[in-house]
């Protein structure tokens, strides 16, 4: 009976496991689909900005270029690595961890590599390891493009002000809610266009195209980052809802398991006691 007893104690604790995992999974799937919608929507107008600024930027040359253009000796570097202040969403912040280690390990190896985080996860592992310059943990509470734009704001003056060479976001990007592509992008400086012949047009520019670059530059920056943690933050809510389901149908078979070891179990026990009654009977009859 002791057996049984274990087997209907754990039946319960599973059960139970299997109930959270599940809500988990349709909260996650609530959120998702707003966090997919709002990254979907914004994903062509950011790429043609961030486009139209880098050939922009391109053609222009000497003094006219941008601050956020130049290209300097890469001595110092800082990492923005984007990950989410919650775990249970399977590897998607020890991707992230993969990503900035290896960047620091090899790409980045003898150079000053500092961090700028934002998600506590990625936080509490680089920051034993490596100088945190910033954490911005607050900014999931209320993704805005204003919170965002503040942070993107305090990196161009982290590179304007020659603090830091060259600074790369590294992040989940959302391809579905199963799949997330760890991408590295840099950030600052402003990368020229691959193809510049490809993509020039006879624009006419009013003001000039001077004017326009310096302030096109910071909004164009601004989203994006803004891009960046939008993706991240769906990614998370994809990897989770994944992670949950999965946990919710490991949790259904161990159930299912257990049930049948306890029926049988159960069986068992009660053929025993019909033998025992039984031999007994005979036993008195002789």
């Amino acid at each position: 009976m002791a057996n049984l007893k274990e087997l209907r104690s754990r039946i319960t604790s599973v059960s139970s496991t299997m109930q959270i995992t599940s809500a988990m999974k349709m909260v996650s799937a609530a959120k998702l689909n707003k966090a997919q919608m709002a990254i979907t929507a914004m994903r062509p107008y950011a790429d043609k900005l961030t486009e139209l600024l880098q050939s922009l930027s391109a053609s222009l040359e000497g003094d006219s270029a941008s601050a956020y253009a130049e290209q300097r000796e890469v001595n110092k570097v800082l990492i923005v690595a984007v990950a989410s202040n919650r775990g249970l969403a399977g590897a998607f912040n020890s991707n992230i961890i993969k990503a900035v280690r290896g960047l620091y390990e090899n790409e980045y190896a003898g150079k000053q590599v500092d961090f700028y985080t934002i998600g506590k996860k990625v936080n509490d592992v680089v920051s034993k390891t490596h100088t945190v310059v910033a954490n911005k943990n607050e900014v999931f509470d209320d993704l805005t493009f204003a919170n965002v734009a503040a942070i993107a704001e305090e990196l161009m003056e982290k590179f304007t002000n020659g603090s830091y060479d060259k600074i790369v976001v590294v992040y989940n990007k959302f391809r579905n809610a199963a799949s997330q592509d760890v991408t590295t992008e840099q950030f600052l400086p402003i990368l020229p266009v691959e193809n510049a012949t490809a993509t020039n047009v006879d624009y006419i520019f009013e003001p000039s195209k001077e004017e326009i670059v310096e302030q096109l530059i910071p909004k164009s920056l601004k989203t994006q980052l803004y891009k960046a943690i939008r993706d991240s933050f769906a990614s998370e809510h994809g990897a989770r809802m994944t992670a949950m389901h999965k946990a919710t149908d490991n949790a259904t078979e161990l159930r299912d398991s257990l049930k049948l070891s306890y029926n049988k179990a159960r069986q068992a026990a009660i053929t025993n006691e019909i033998l025992e009654i039984v031999g007994g009977a005979e036993a008195l009859n002789s």
